[in-house]
């Protein structure tokens, strides 16, 4: 075994920090970094958080909201819980040092976005999530008793049932690791083990996430055992950047909120068409609108037009996008943005409790990377940061708990076995299958699905698979590989939750089954693994 610590934290984001700063006073904290630690979808998260501060507003408000959005499969307690503590969640972040912005008498200045009844999301300006990144990341590097690493990706759990070949108990111990410069796997033991890794964007063609959103912690904790719910409700943003320059660049949830219209290439406003609430519909509802209107014009884009509101706001309030814009010739000031769905956000994942307990004694998951009930079929805008600080902490706290009560472990556990395999020869053959799945799910998968296109994607990913778990077995492992298997492992419980559902709810629109059936399908879809135990 290369390292032994207490607590393993996969992930650097927003969840995986919150977690490692509650436990780090009683525990020692690993935390290990797929990238550089800064470099997360939180850092990336435009809008804010959702929380009641406003006059106007209240918990139950917020609580209907979300309830409302996530089209009856919200945990209410769940929900109630996170609401309930966000005015505290937000208040330790400003004590940290996150930039909040405020109003002139020093109260938090409240945006609004889609889906919101009231304005509460706390923001600094538009780069809300690098703001708490950056707090989190610099009160982690202070704390003596946590160890941050970078360029390291977790590749399989270590389960007690995985060592004895399948015995009764299958307690997590620590996780295999893989330093995606050298490609050297090492041990990594730990009596409680946290995954924060994040969802899986890089499965869909087109998406807001960075590179590193390939689905690693999800694959890894249904290949271990966990249970899996929620995977068919994939949120796409409505409104991601269209220009050949911008590879993955959001404009946020909130240019909506200040009075962004949506028009057509011949200018036409369309979302009154759609819903009542115009532009802040939920985002399920925008994405879909956009999609039918670029399906109908066969136009690229549709178009986002701040340019009514004064230049002064735009500049004081959209600093990055504005910049960002700027830099590739668009001035949002004077022109309309040029804007198309993309896979934005994960709202099924591992399930567990409210704990981020995932039912595999040993093993949490917080943040996107897990299903706790907080979204149901569609996340309520700026919730998702909301969720991360509150189940981060919680998570903590329960493996803290379970910290005192663990059973003993091996002393020793077996170093990563690289068997026959060989160098991979060709590595087009995994670009390929990499290109082959990203398309077809963003094609068969996306927006809007039915039968025939799901069948279709079944046929196509099944021959995918097979060829990605031969090269699997038969070549030394590269980060590429690594990622490509986890892909596909996502693809297919996305797949096979979309393929089970059969009516429309929130996210999962199917043209062969419009109608939401309550009756029937008013609950997750949860997928667990065949067998006794994980594989390789």
């Amino acid at each position: 075994m290369d390292r032994q610590t207490d607590i393993l934290i996969l992930g650097s984001g927003v969840a995986g920090l919150t977690a490692a700063l509650e436990a780090a006073d009683r525990a020692r904290v690993l935390v290990l970094a797929k990238a550089s630690p800064a470099e997360t979808n939180t850092a990336m998260a435009q809008g804010g958080i959702a929380a009641v501060f406003g006059a106007d507003d209240s918990f139950e408000s917020h609580v209907e909201d979300t309830l409302g959005a996530g089209a009856g499969l919200c945990d209410r307690d769940m929900v109630s819980g996170c609401v309930a503590e966000a005015p505290e969640r937000i208040r330790w972040l400003a004590g940290l040092g996150v930039g909040f912005e405020r109003t002139e008498g020093g109260q938090f200045d409240l945006g609004r976005e889609g889906g919101h009844s009231r304005r509460r999301i706390v923001h600094a300006m538009d780069s809300t999530g690098r703001s708490v990144e950056e707090a989190l990341l610099a009160a982690a590097r202070r704390h003596p008793n946590i160890e941050l690493g970078e360029g390291l990706m977790g590749l399989d759990l270590i389960t007690l049932r995985r060592l004895d070949g399948g015995g009764a108990e299958n307690r997590c111990i620590g996780c295999y690791v893989m330093d995606r410069k050298s490609g050297k796997i090492t041990t990594v033991g730990a009596s409680a083990t946290i995954l924060a890794t994040g969802g899986s964007g890089k499965v869909y063609l087109y998406t807001s996430n960075p590179d590193i959103a390939t689905g690693d912690g999800v694959a890894m904790g249904w290949r271990a055992g966990a249970a899996v719910a929620n995977m068919e409700f994939f949120q796409f943003h409505p409104t991601c950047l269209f220009h050949p320059l911008a590879k993955n660049f959001l404009i946020s949830e909130a240019v909506r909120g200040e009075g962004g219209l949506l028009l057509t290439r011949g200018g036409e406003r369309f979302m009154p068409r759609y819903h009542a609430s115009a532009e802040l519909a939920p985002r399920d509802v925008v994405a879909r609108a956009i999609d039918a209107e670029l399906k109908k014009s066969g136009d690229d884009c549709v178009y986002l037009d701040i340019s009514h509101r004064a230049a002064s706001f735009i500049e004081r309030r959209f600093p990055a996008i504005l910049g960002f814009c700027r830099k590739l010739g668009l001035d949002i000031r004077k022109e309309p943005i040029p804007v198309v769905p993309a896979a934005h956000y994960q709202c099924g994942g591992i399930l567990t409790d409210f704990n981020g307990w995932t039912g595999l004694a040993g093993l949490y998951a917080v943040g996107e990377v897990a299903c706790t009930g907080m979204h149901g079929a569609n996340r309520l805008a700026s919730n998702s940061l909301l969720e991360a600080l509150v189940v981060g902490r919680r998570a903590a706290q329960t493996a803290l708990k379970w910290l005192r009560d663990v059973p003993p472990g091996p002393t020793e556990l077996p170093a990563w076995n690289v068997g026959f395999a060989r160098h991979p020869d060709e590595s087009v053959v995994i670009s390929q299958n990499w290109d082959e799945i990203r398309r077809f799910m963003w094609n068969y998968v996306g927006v809007v699905r039915s039968d025939n296109r799901l069948e279709r994607a079944r046929k196509r990913l099944a021959m995918v698979r097979e060829e990605v778990l031969t090269d699997y077995w038969r070549f030394i492992l590269t980060p590429d590989l690594v990622e490509l298997r986890n892909l596909s492992d996502c693809a297919w419980l996305i797949l096979e939750a979309a393929l089970m559902r059969k009516e429309s709810r929130g996210l999962h629109y199917n043209l062969d089954h419009v109608e939401t059936d309550d009756l029937n399908w008013k609950h997750p879809i949860v997928l667990r693994r065949a067998g006794k135990g994980p594989s390789k």
